[in-house]
């Protein structure tokens, strides 16, 4: 990441350049107000620089940001690492996960249903985050962030429910007795360990949730978009 020479584009014969899409060599295409070559494929009509002067528009800028992000960096630790704004760095996160669609529910699975506790702005402030994931994948499926009351988990067990599911495991809240039908509600002991390992790996690999650290959330905007992208991208 040192270096920002496009890896959607790749030299040939040390003169010309394939497009990262169409794998097509691309053709010079003028140049810029400061006299860099601009490049462009032929079939898809994108052009592509060299070298860019400007690092936020380096075309794998959204894939280091997720990466990133997902391997416990903070914002502005990704502002210092691709050398870009905080700023921007916010604003690419939040573009990023309004393009992340919700994946479709398997019918006639099993789940496992638990939540995370953090805080917006201030510790007094406590927000909960209610998820579900499959138990044989381990996959999530659906997840709400909220206030611990039953309007934020019915958001997810309605998701459940839906998928007409042959379990639902939580622990002994008692929000559940009201949400979730007897008949496929489970409470066993150790009946959620899956879950409760995706717990500690949550708090692990995103900074904003980690114990005894100076990073928070200031939004729920922001906390749910980091972890649509740790979910689903």
């Amino acid at each position: 990441m040192g270096s920002i020479i496009a890896t959607c584009i790749k030299s040939v014969d040390g003169e010309f350049f394939k497009c990262y899409k169409c794998d097509l060599r691309c053709v010079r295409n003028g140049s810029t107000k400061l006299g860099k070559q601009r490049f462009r494929c032929k079939r898809c009509g994108k052009s592509y620089l060299k070298e860019y002067t400007n690092k936020a528009f380096h075309c794998q800028l959204n894939e280091w940001i997720c990466t990133l992000l997902k391997e416990g960096c903070g914002i502005r630790s990704i502002s210092r690492l691709l050398q870009i704004a905080v700023a921007t760095v916010i604003k690419r996160i939040k573009s990023i996960a309004g393009m992340i669609q919700k994946p479709p529910v398997v019918l006639g699975k099993r789940f496992q249903l638990d939540e995370i506790r953090t805080f917006i702005k201030r510790k007094d402030n406590l927000i909960w985050i209610a998820y579900a994931i499959e138990k044989d994948t381990r996959k999530v499926v659906d997840f709400s962030v909220g206030k611990r009351t039953n309007k934020t988990l019915k958001s997810v067990v309605k998701t459940l429910v839906l998928s007409q599911a042959k379990t639902i495991s939580t622990d002994r809240l008692n929000n559940y007795k009201y949400l979730i039908p007897r008949k496929i509600h489970r409470t066993k002991v150790y009946g959620i360990n899956h879950i409760e390992r995706m717990n500690l790996n949550i708090r692990t690999h995103l900074k904003r949730l980690n114990r005894r650290t100076i990073c928070y959330s200031r939004s729920i905007v922001m906390l749910s978009a980091c972890l649509k992208i740790y979910f689903w991208s």
